[in-house]
C-alpha cells in the first residue's frame, strides 16, 4: 500500500500509540480530582503542555487543548468576535480558507458581522496592498490559513505581520494545521501572530485532539463552559491519553523537522518533474511559496474522483482536495479563487506526503499513473 493522503490524516507514530495506551491503562485519574491519582494525571497534563510550548518557543500558559482544528478555528474566530464586538464587527479573511473557517464566518455574518474576503492571485497568495486597503478602524480580526490544505500555498506571514504591526488591536489568527514539520513557523513575543490552531492527527498523533496557541494578553471569549478546565477557556474533562500522545508525536516531528523537510522537497520535486511530462496534466501547486509535502494536479477532462478510485485499485491512496469537503461534491474553492475554470478545478487530485514516504513509492506512483494516463479514453479523444 502507498498512502499519499497525509494532509487528510496521518498514521499514528508507534511511540504515540504506546503513550496513549500507557496513560489510558495507568493514569486514569481525572486531572481535576484532589486525590493522588488526580494529582499524577494533572502533572502529566502540565508536562504535555510544557513540552509543546517548549517546541514552539512559547509559554505553557499560552497553550490550550482542544478536540482539533475545527474546534480551534471556531473558538478563535467566534471567541474574538464575541469579545471584541463592542470595538468593531469587521473581520478579514481569504477566499481559500478551510471549511471550518468559512462556515464560522457565515455564522458571524448572520449575527451582523461584516466579513471581507480577500482574493488571491494565480499563485494562491493574498495581495498585501489589498490587505492594507481592507483594514479599517473597526477591524477586529484577520484570519488566514498559513499553509493551504488543497494546493499547498504558503502565505507570507512575516509580510502580513509587518502590516498588522500598525494595527496592534487587531487579532491575527492563522490556521496552522498543515504546518507541523512542513514549514518553519515563528511564534512567541516577537511574532505578530496572536493565535494559531493545530490538530494532532495531522502530525501522527491521535484523532479528536488538538491545541491552540493564544498569545498572552489576547482575550478570547470561551465557547465551552463548565468546570473551568484549560484555565477557564475550554471546559470539559481533558482527554489525557490523547493529549500526552499528541505531545509525544509533536516532539518527534519537531526533532526531525529540518531533515524531513529536505526529504519531502526531494520527493515533491520528483513528482512535479514526472507530472510535467504529460501534455494533458496541469500541476496546480505553484512553484514558489508552496509546501514541501503537497502536490495538486489534474488530468484534463478526467474528474478528480475518477483518478482517485483508479489509483485505489492499485493500492495507492490519494484524495481530491480537502478530505473534510470531498464527499460534499463541488469543485475546489481554492482553485476557483486562483482563477481556474470549474471544469479544470473538478479534475484536481491531491498528493500529500509525510516523512515515512519514500522515493521508491513516488516512482511506483508515477509508473501506475503513466499506465492509467495512457488508458483514459478522454485523453485519446482530444
Amino acid at each position: 500500500m502507498i498512502y499519499f493522503d497525509n494532509s487528510a490524516t496521518t498514521k499514528m507514530f508507534p511511540e504515540a500509540v504506546q503513550s496513549y495506551q500507557t496513560v489510558s491503562e495507568q493514569y486514569f485519574g481525572n486531572p481535576s480530582s484532589l486525590h493522588e491519582l488526580g494529582d499524577v494525571s494533572s502533572k502529566l497534563l502540565k508536562q504535555a503542555r510544557a513540552s509543546i510550548a517548549q517546541q514552539l518557543g512559547v509559554q505553557p500558559e499560552e497553550i490550550f487543548f482542544t478536540s482539533g482544528g475545527t474546534e480551534g478555528d471556531n473558538w478563535i474566530i467566534k471567541g474574538t468576535a464575541f469579545k471584541k464586538q463592542y470595538y468593531g464587527k469587521h473581520i478579514i479573511t481569504t477566499r481559500i480558507e478551510h471549511s471550518a473557517v468559512n462556515h464560522a464566518m457565515d455564522f458571524l455574518e448572520d449575527l451582523g458581522f461584516e466579513i471581507t474576503y480577500l482574493p488571491v492571485n494565480k499563485a494562491g497568495q493574498v495581495d498585501l496592498a489589498e490587505l492594507r486597503e481592507a483594514l479599517r478602524s473597526d477591524t477586529i480580526l484577520v484570519s488566514m490559513i498559513a499553509l493551504n490544505n488543497e494546493v499547498g500555498v504558503i502565505q507570507d506571514l512575516e509580510a502580513i505581520g509587518e502590516i498588522l504591526r500598525e494595527y496592534p488591536t487587531v487579532h491575527f489568527h492563522i490556521d496552522a494545521v498543515q504546518t507541523v514539520g512542513k514549514m518553519d513557523l515563528k511564534l512567541g513575543p516577537e511574532s505578530r501572530i496572536d493565535m494559531a490552531v493545530f490538530s494532532s492527527h495531522k502530525f501522527h498523533g491521535p484523532r479528536g485532539c488538538g491545541f491552540v496557541y493564544v498569545k498572552r494578553g489576547k482575550d478570547v471569549t470561551p465557547l465551552i463552559h463548565g468546570g473551568g478546565q484549560e484555565m477557564n477557556q475550554r471546559s470539559g474533562t481533558e482527554n489525557l491519553p490523547a493529549i500526552v500522545a499528541m505531545a509525544k508525536a509533536f516532539r518527534l516531528v519537531k526533532e526531525s523537522e529540518q531533515a524531513t523537510q529536505h526529504q519531502l522537497k526531494q520527493l515533491t520535486d520528483r513528482l512535479k518533474q514526472g507530472l510535467h511530462q504529460y501534455e494533458q496534466i496541469t500541476v496546480f501547486t505553484p512553484e514558489e511559496a508552496s509546501a514541501v509535502h503537497i502536490v495538486c494536479f489534474g488530468i484534463k477532462g478526467v474528474r478528480g474522483e475518477v483518478v482517485v478510485h483508479a489509483l485505489e485499485e492499485h493500492d495507492i491512496y490519494v484524495s481530491t482536495t480537502s478530505a473534510c469537503s470531498s464527499k460534499s461534491g463541488g469543485t475546489s474553492g481554492t482553485l476557483s479563487a486562483m482563477g481556474f475554470a470549474p471544469q479544470v478545478a473538478e479534475t484536481a487530485v491531491r498528493i500529500s506526503l509525510t516523512g515515512s514516504n519514500t522515493m521508491a513509492e513516488v516512482e511506483q506512483f508515477l509508473d501506475v499513473l503513466d499506465e492509467l494516463y495512457q488508458n483514459f479514453d478522454v485523453i485519446h479523444s482530444k
